[in-house]
């Protein structure tokens, strides 16, 4: 169900907002009534959408009878002027997992990240042609990197946000989780494979951050790593599931560095002769989760400020290390 609202420019900032939804299912004859018939829950969205911007408030009520039901919502914050306070409609209930509110398009998540894979381990395998490692071999075990790299961001979802273990498949996915489990597989499986590792990753580099360019515009979509609320004409409306309205598109912000962190590995990779094998991949994954600190002062789970300042400190030194290494080396 969503409820749709305008921001109250006068409001207190980050006042909540409430709404109640109710509704019972319109009778159908031969069905006696039960308590899955209706429902009545309230829904709080702890800081008030953008100033003056449109919204749009969604909840999902499972474990109701199917049919039609007769719902509203109704605002119960004072936030809102009497035309708009109450919203009636006839609604039919759906497969949970085909129904979302208003900016999300659920499916956009997998479908783009699947082809940044693909466009992935196609860049690498062109770049590995260029040495003396065997092609097949090394997009095979990136190949199977990448399937238990998306079970581990799962994982690591599941983990950061205390979720149960049923709710793998609906569950949203961690980059950091992927990224772990990704590279530590390819970086396992081409030790035991007998191949130059620091040679494998610097082809590797460029296709993987062209691939999370292509994928990370799926978030946006799909309405995870949501960006904080925004009144700012550069924002965009998206959704976090449950609360659609303008956001900081930090999605996007992050795509658009990957996009520029392959583009530079990508030439040096193809120009640059380094004297040791994998500083491209170092510097490059140091470069990137710099950045992603920075972009999570604009997301809505911030994170801890010492966390990002620890984090970036050792980014920073690796960066560091990275070039005066490679000048000296060379």
């Amino acid at each position: 169900m969503t409820y749709w609202g305008v921001g109250d420019a006068d409001s207190e900032p980050h006042q909540d907002v409430a709404i109640r939804f109710t509704g019972s299912r319109v009778k159908a004859e031969g069905h006696p009534p039960t308590d899955k018939d209706s429902f009545d829950r309230t829904l709080v969205l702890k800081s008030r959408p953008a100033v003056e911007g449109r919204f749009a408030a969604t909840t999902r009520i499972q474990g109701i009878a199917s049919g039609e039901w007769e719902v509203s919502a109704r605002r119960i914050d004072g936030g809102a002027d009497s035309a708009e306070r109450q919203q009636n409609s006839v609604l039919t209930a759906r497969t949970a997992l085909l129904t979302y509110g208003p900016a999300v398009r659920v499916w956009s998540w997998p479908a783009l990240v699947a082809a940044g894979a693909v466009v992935a381990l196609i860049l690498q395998g062109l770049l590995l042609s260029r040495t003396d490692t065997n092609v097949a071999a090394a997009v095979a075990m990136s190949a199977l990197s990448c399937v238990l790299g998306y079970i581990g961001a799962k994982v690591w979802y599941l983990v950061l946000h205390r979720r149960p273990v049923a709710t793998f498949i609906r569950a949203g996915a961690c980059i950091q989780g992927f990224l772990l489990v990704s590279l530590g597989t390819l970086v396992i499986g081409g030790a035991l494979g007998g191949m130059d590792v620091g040679a494998v990753l610097d082809a590797t580099t460029p296709g993987l951050f062209l691939g999370m360019a292509i994928g990370r515009p799926g978030c946006f979509l799909a309405g995870c790593c949501s960006g904080r609320p925004t009144g700012s004409r550069w924002g965009l409306v998206s959704s976090d599931r449950t609360l659609a309205t303008r956001r900081i598109p930090v999605q996007l912000y992050e795509a658009a560095a990957a996009l520029l962190i392959a583009g530079v590995t990508l030439a040096v990779v193809l120009s640059v002769d380094l004297p040791v094998a994998g500083l491209v991949f170092l510097g490059s994954i140091a470069a990137y989760t710099l950045i992603r600190q920075g972009l999570f002062l604009f997301r809505v789970d911030a994170h801890t400020r010492r966390g990002r300042l620890a984090v970036s400190i050792i980014c920073v030194a690796i960066l560091a290390g990275v070039v005066a290494g490679s000048q000296v080396l060379s």
